[in-house]
């Protein structure tokens, strides 16, 4: 089964990804593929349930961007270890669009990138079965701070640090 880590910690996941958006319809916490959304939007939408949208690392952000402020998640599927598109959607997202909401990255999420996708705006991580939580938290935790800027934190260390000392 897999294992949700969000905000650092294992969590309960109460999401349910459906492949089929007419499945989504009538329910509450589902995740159905960003075309669906985007085509039925008027419906999908209209009863008020939390709706979360999944797209493919090579998706095009036109036609999201307008349904952004009525999605409670985004998960930005990787569909294999060396496919690094979903994150340059996860700074596109967050930075070019203004989006504040959940940000997961679903699919072969290995713990040798959680850094990355954590430092690119992605603040839950659906890890597949097989993966030990406890290796992907540490994972998290392995680096503390960066020489360059990111979505976490924009300035890069020369403009954070002052004389030895962490600048105000």
């Amino acid at each position: 089964m897999p294992t949700l880590i969000k905000n650092n910690v294992v969590a309960v996941d109460d999401w349910r990804v459906v492949q089929d958006g007419s499945e989504a319809l009538g329910q509450s916490r589902v995740i159905v593929p960003a075309p669906y959304a985007i085509d039925h939007a008027s419906t999908l939408f209209a009863d008020g349930h939390e709706i979360g949208i999944w797209l493919e690392g090579d998706a095009e952000l036109d036609g999201v961007v307008p349904l952004l402020d009525r999605v409670s998640m985004i998960a930005i599927h990787f569909p294999a270890f060396n496919d690094g598109r979903g994150l340059s959607l996860a700074v596109l997202l967050r930075t070019r669009f203004g989006y504040t909401a959940e940000l997961r990255a679903i699919g072969d999420v290995h713990t040798d990138i959680l850094h990355y996708l954590r430092r690119c705006g992605f603040d839950s991580y659906l890890l597949p079965d097989g993966r030990d939580p406890a290796i992907a938290l540490t994972a998290l935790d392995s680096l503390t701070d960066f020489y360059q800027g990111s979505v976490v934190q924009p300035l890069p260390a020369f403009r954070r640090i002052a004389r030895g000392r962490i600048a105000a």
